[in-house]
């Protein structure tokens, strides 16, 4: 509780907040100053009101203007949610109701101003003149108090203390006002929520895919890393050629793998760099050959013209084989793998058929695993559909994707 009370004195937004409110009131003194002037009547209260009044019809022209809402904006996020920045747009007024709300927002920025930072500044003089009254032989006095002099007079000096502490909280608690205020009249309207919503969506769904891809690739590599290694260590004495052709083929899936980490890492920090072209269908034999690799035997199919296949569901295509093989190597080993890929002019469709061995866990996970569950993910976002399970006698993945949802 005693921090709570503590740190209004002591938060740095205290103290920036009153300098936007300080910015208001220049504003406000700026047009009185034209009219209807410093001079006379200082100290009336229609005087006071009519510094309030004078200024709306300046303000509201400014604040109708489209770029006053950038610029207010700014200085909002800058000076009262300093590190703060969801909830102030620093955007021009694109409608109507955004520019209302902007010369609403300035017509009270300036009042605040007045009636904020005028009554705290007030507040604090008078609080110093408590303090060093006691000091002086005949006190001080200030808009006609007097406060007496001498040390009989001491507790002005804690009144003055509670007085300029109140002067802070009532600053305070108008910049927090002013906050609230920028926060409804500035921020953004529902037409830029949901621009920002569906903006975040598609960020979401990038990394989403991005990292879909980074588990195909870094699972692939490793899946053949681990089978050929553990052939190369088996047979390094016993047939040191294999074991030859086992290393050169880690290091083959090693660099793609490095290859397909680097261009996922560029794509995520959006670096102004090109990133290396994705691979497709058309990349297909690279990925057989590096699956035969690891010990499978890998017949591949390939029917149609690939020219004529959309860019995404090349790509795509080619991501969901190379997960199906993953799949393989993980769970049923180095056994017959039959890949189809068969293009027509309607869809593209994708098989891979492969044995199941007493041992395989393919058949028991017909409703889970994650590499399955992408395979689905990325075929339903292309208008497709999936299917994976025993089918005579062996374990199938087939995939359909229409070709026109990519033209």
């Amino acid at each position: 509780m005693p921090t709570r009370l503590v740190r209004p004195l002591v938060a740095p937004t205290t103290y920036t907040r009153a300098f936007h409110q300080f910015t208001g009131l220049l504003l406000g003194v700026a047009v009185a100053m034209v009219h209807p002037g410093l001079e006379g009547g200082e100290n009336s209260l229609g005087y006071a009101v009519w510094l309030l009044v004078t200024p709306v019809p300046m303000l509201t022209a400014f604040g109708l203007v489209a770029e006053a809402r950038r610029f207010e904006g700014f200085q909002a996020r800058l000076l009262l949610r300093p590190g703060d920045e969801s909830d102030i747009a620093i955007t021009r007024s694109r409608t109507w109701p955004d520019r209302r709300r902007t010369a609403l927002w300035l017509v009270l920025r300036v009042e605040c101003g007045w009636l904020g930072l005028a009554p705290a500044a007030y507040g604090a003089v008078m609080a110093i003149t408590m303090l060093l009254a006691p000091a002086t032989q005949h006190g001080l006095s200030v808009n006609g108090l007097t406060f007496g002099g001498g040390a009989e007079h001491w507790w002005f000096v804690p009144l003055g203390v509670i007085f300029f502490v109140l002067s802070v909280y009532y600053l305070a608690a108008a910049g927090a006002l002013l906050t609230t205020l920028s926060t409804r009249l500035l921020g953004p309207s529902q037409s830029e929520r949901l621009v920002l919503l569906e903006r975040r969506t598609e960020q979401l769904l990038e990394h989403n895919r991005l990292a879909r891809e980074l588990h195909d690739s870094i699972g692939h590599a490793l899946s053949v890393t681990v089978l050929q290694a553990g052939a190369a260590r088996q047979l390094l004495d016993t047939d040191p050629v294999f074991a030859d052709k086992a290393l050169g083929a880690i290091e083959e899936t090693g660099r793609r793998a490095l290859e397909d980490l680097e261009r996922m890492l560029l794509l995520l920090r959006e670096s102004p760099e090109p990133a290396a072209p994705r691979p497709g269908l058309a990349e297909m034999q690279s990925l057989v050959d590096s699956t035969r690799a690891a010990g499978a035997r890998v017949e591949l199919s390939m029917l149609g013209t690939l020219e004529t296949v959309p860019p995404v569901i090349s790509r795509e295509g080619y991501r969901i084989v190379q997960e199906s093989l993953t799949n393989v190597l993980r769970h049923a080993g180095p056994v017959l793998v039959e890949v189809s890929v068969s293009v027509d002019t309607e869809s593209v469709e994708l098989t891979v058929r492969n044995g199941i061995g007493e041992s395989s866990e393919l058949p028991r996970r017909t409703g889970g695993g994650s590499g399955l569950r992408g395979i689905r993910e990325r075929a339903a976002l292309l208008g497709g559909e999936a299917t994976a399970g025993p089918h005579d006698g062996y374990w199938r993945v087939r995939v359909r994707l229409p070709l026109r949802w990519a033209s």
